[in-house]
């Protein structure tokens, strides 16, 4: 990803705390948040889950090395079935939800955490793809708990047996503002020929107050932009040692275009295609992610599978 003055508005800032015995980034979203949602008129409530889902992509892929795209998916039996948001190594972000009007009602109506009211029984995919020439990357959790952060939380201590703390933000337009959205997210690193010499016991007080120190940031202070990350930093890990590593850009980009479209139509026999033509004998294909339409009519098509 590329590189960007700590004081943006769509940005990974990474650290490491206690000689790198713990590791972590701070995540801080705003105008990409609002250029994705405003392609979608999802309801308040949605709105704010796909904010949230994205916070989290862009939180996680921050956490790996990796040269493709990191997607996160949702897929439940609630009023919000499935959510995918995904974040390329350049730091390209985009995201879509789908809901039914009908069991969100009710689910706001009858109130009570994100996880079980909105999104039911599911769960979370985190994959990695590099490319066709290497193997995808896959973990899988079930959705349990109240909120992402706490599914993100036991994937993390289930699968990877990482002992991680994950904090989420999100905040809806107010005073004229847009959507901002923060997370800030540590991980205890496990211990190697570099690891810092600590006993266990020193090592427990680290991860536990490195911890408390993470829950203390106030929501206004995760969010911005009056403070900067680089300041909330100091203050929360002064004592501890901090180091920051060059902040990463984010930005809302779609990877869709009219020739991946005509590529995927093509792996279709025409006679399929043919059929989905709309009331004015076009084929219309609209992104799920951006909106963005893509029109075939009789003379493309004749060309897209001639060539």
């Amino acid at each position: 990803m590329p590189a960007v003055r700590a004081g943006g508005g769509d940005l990974i800032q990474p650290f490491l705390i206690d000689a790198g015995a713990i590791r972590g980034r701070v995540v801080r979203l705003g105008p990409a948040i609002g250029s994705i949602l405003a392609e979608h008129a999802y309801p308040e409530a949605v709105a704010a889950l796909l904010a949230e889902t994205l916070t989290l992509a862009a939180a996680l892929a921050g956490a790996l090395k990796f040269d493709g795209i990191f997607t996160l998916q949702i897929q439940a039996d609630g009023a919000v079935p499935l959510i995918v948001a995904d974040v390329t190594s350049g730091g390209d972000l985009r995201g879509y939800a789908r809901f039914d009007d009908a069991r969100l009602e009710t689910a706001l109506a009858a109130g009570g955490p994100v996880v079980p009211g909105l999104l039911g029984k599911g769960y979370l995919a985190f994959t990695v793809d590099q490319g066709p020439d290497t193997d995808r990357y896959q973990g899988i959790v079930e959705l349990h708990g109240d909120s992402l952060a706490a599914c993100a939380h036991r994937y993390f201590e289930q699968s990877e047996q990482l002992e991680t703390g994950v904090k989420l933000v999100v905040r809806p337009p107010v005073d004229g503002g847009g959507w901002l959205a923060a997370a800030a997210m540590i991980q205890r690193m496990p211990l190697g020929p570099q690891s810092p010499i600590f006993t266990a016991e020193e090592a427990d007080e680290s991860w536990n107050r490195a911890r408390i120190l993470m829950e203390s940031a106030r929501d206004e202070e995760l969010l911005g932009p009056k403070i900067g990350v680089e300041t909330l930093l100091h203050r929360l890990y002064h004592a501890e040692g901090l180091q920051l590593h060059e902040p990463r850009s984010l930005a809302a980009r779609c990877r869709c275009s009219a020739e991946r479209v005509a590529g995927t139509l093509k792996s279709f026999p025409r006679t399929e295609v043919e059929a989905m033509r709309d009331d004015g004998g076009d084929v219309v294909v609209v992104c799920e992610f951006c909106k963005s339409r893509y029109v075939f009519d009789n003379t493309d098509l004749d060309r897209l599978y001639q060539a």
